[in-house]
């Protein structure tokens, strides 16, 4: 499972060996202050925007970076798991959907 955290001024989203792989991503580090945007969701199907390069098991699973004219997305989701939505500045991707088991713990992090 991919890990979403707050590393002192940075955000990581860190993926385990096998998503690399089956999601064709690597890991990402931003910024805090790239963060414009940050929320908890709860459909996540409705933030996707783009054509996937990566793992679809649609209703299932869904991993990799979904893009579109101007605009890149970092997905990884899981079917009935908390998830957040990070919008950025100014980074490779402008918007992260990471699954976590807390994302109100990470909100607070995102908000100091």
């Amino acid at each position: 499972m991919a890990t979403i955290s707050v590393q002192g001024d940075r955000l990581r989203v860190d993926f385990p060996l096998t998503e690399k792989l089956l999601g064709l991503v690597g890991d990402f580090e931003a910024p805090l202050s790239a963060v414009t945007e940050a929320r908890e969701v709860r459909g996540w199907r409705d933030d996707l925007r783009g054509l996937r390069v990566g793992l679809g098991l649609p209703g299932t699973w869904l991993l990799g970076r979904w893009m579109s004219r101007g605009h890149r997305q970092l997905v990884a989701l899981r079917r009935q798991r908390p998830a957040v939505y990070v919008a950025l500045s100014g980074q490779e991707y402008d918007e992260l959907l990471i699954e976590t088991p807390d994302p109100g713990l990470l909100l607070t992090q995102l908000r100091r």
